[in-house]
């Protein structure tokens, strides 16, 4: 079994609902990070993901987030937004609704580009709109976007094995 620690952006859909309850997203939003902790691998955060925390954060994620913090477990980046993908973006051919999605989410994608190109979270709508809007901006083909509630992402198995990205996981990846 592989230790090698990866940089993982982890959106704060995942700090919001980790926590104690036993609900069936908590848990696998609370074991993920317990996971990240345990093998060493390291969250990413911009300042901007830092207050999309600060707003969602459950208690658990605020104690997680301290315990990382003291193991020098957090990768600080201010990534550098390529101001080509806002045009393609406003040029797309996708309903408004999903280019303000997209934007929403690029911070995720921009860090995750800065790192090593991996994301964490709940959001498959956006991974879906990321997925087909990768034609367009090709350099996010290769991110691996991986949603711990999602029982065949096999997300305690990807981390334990080193984070390497299936190519299910890629938002370059099409269907066969």
């Amino acid at each position: 079994m592989s230790r090698e620690s990866k940089r993982i952006v982890i959106d704060a859909s995942i700090a919001r609902s980790a926590g104690k309850a036993e609900h069936p997203v908590s848990r696998s939003c609370r074991e993920f990070l317990e996971q990240i902790l345990k093998i060493c691998h390291h969250v990413v955060m911009t300042p901007d993901i830092r207050e999309e925390w600060k707003k969602h954060r459950s208690r658990f994620t605020a104690t997680w987030l301290a315990s990382m913090t003291a193991r020098k477990k957090v990768c600080v980046v201010l990534p550098t937004a390529d101001v080509s993908v806002v045009e393609k973006l406003r040029k797309a051919q996708v309903a408004e609704k999903d280019k303000v999605a997209i934007r929403k989410d690029m911070l995720l994608v921009e860090a995750a580009l800065a790192t090593d190109s991996r994301v964490a979270s709940l959001d498959e709508e956006v991974r879906s709109l990321l997925r087909a809007f990768s034609e367009q901006w090709g350099r996010i083909k290769t991110v691996a976007w991986v949603n711990p509630s999602k029982v065949e992402d096999k997300t305690i198995a990807w981390l334990s094995s080193g984070a390497s990205p299936q190519k299910e996981q890629l938002l370059g990846y099409k269907d066969d």
